[in-house]
């Protein structure tokens, strides 16, 4: 079975990414959409019990935040594959200005969580690591992970 999780700031292209990719295979777990902890933590532990496919789609930012994750899905035996989006604030701010107005981050938001992104790798338990970056057209080049980037 397959965790996968989707890391970048708001508006970069990660929940369009899962539509494309993986919308018709594994679960979406957003606390966005799911709107408490509790709520994306019960449907995590679901997707593990029963060895549901399933994609983390929050900012997952840093280490700490992807930790939650990773360490029970590696003890339910998942494949753990991370997706790191290219995160431009201007770029992400100009996105987001285009979504409907309540659905909308304050630029405060997107930038505070561009200084808490720390680029992922694989001794945080990571099975495979890609990195990604929005093309125009919602389409997307997808990179093997290297640590160059």
């Amino acid at each position: 079975m397959q965790a996968v999780i989707l890391m970048g700031i708001q508006a970069c292209g990660k929940s369009t990414f899962y539509h494309h990719k993986f919308g018709l295979t594994h679960v979406r777990i957003n606390l966005d959409m799911l709107k408490t902890r509790h709520r994306e933590l019960r449907l995590f532990e679901t997707c593990l019990e029963i060895q549901q496919p399933f994609v983390i789609d929050n900012t997952n930012p840093n280490k700490a935040d992807r930790q939650r994750y990773i360490e029970l899905a590696k003890q339910h035996k998942f494949q753990i594959v991370g997706y790191y989006f290219e995160s431009r604030i201007r770029d992400a701010i100009e996105r987001d200005r285009l979504r409907p107005v309540t659905q909308q981050i304050p630029e405060k938001g997107i930038a505070g969580t561009a200084k808490r992104l720390e680029l992922p790798n694989y001794l945080e338990g990571f099975d495979e690591l890609y990195y990604v970056k929005l093309l125009p057209e919602m389409k997307f080049a997808v990179e093997k992970w290297s640590d160059e980037i």
